[in-house]
């Protein structure tokens, strides 16, 4: 009965008011429907809003932004590996040629 009130009142909240200030809460909110944990759905909180603040970003945008950087430079490095082997070995190659 409890968790009917809730999701009906969350319900009509998010009707009544404006969108942007409840798509906020959402994340805590469900947090401490499914594991009724308040303090760990305010830490989630507190930290999504920290990083929001000091980067601009939501979590899950900073990481995903993160994860592609990464990627990013490991497919540099690995490129820049291979092209100094290949100018490595025609290096080697007009070195013999020339020896000869």
């Amino acid at each position: 009965m409890n968790l009917k009130n809730i999701s009906i009142s969350f319900f009509l909240i998010s009707i009544l008011s404006g969108c942007a200030q409840n798509a906020a809460l959402l994340g805590p909110a469900l947090t401490i429907g499914t594991t009724g944990n308040v303090m760990q759905a305010g830490i989630q909180y507190g930290t999504n809003q920290a990083i929001k603040q000091e980067t601009g970003k939501d979590a899950l945008t900073y990481i995903a932004d993160a994860v592609e950087e990464d990627q990013r430079k490991k497919k540099f490095n690995k490129q820049f590996v291979e092209l100094l082997k290949t100018r490595i070995k025609k290096t080697r190659e007009q070195l013999d040629i020339a020896n000869q």
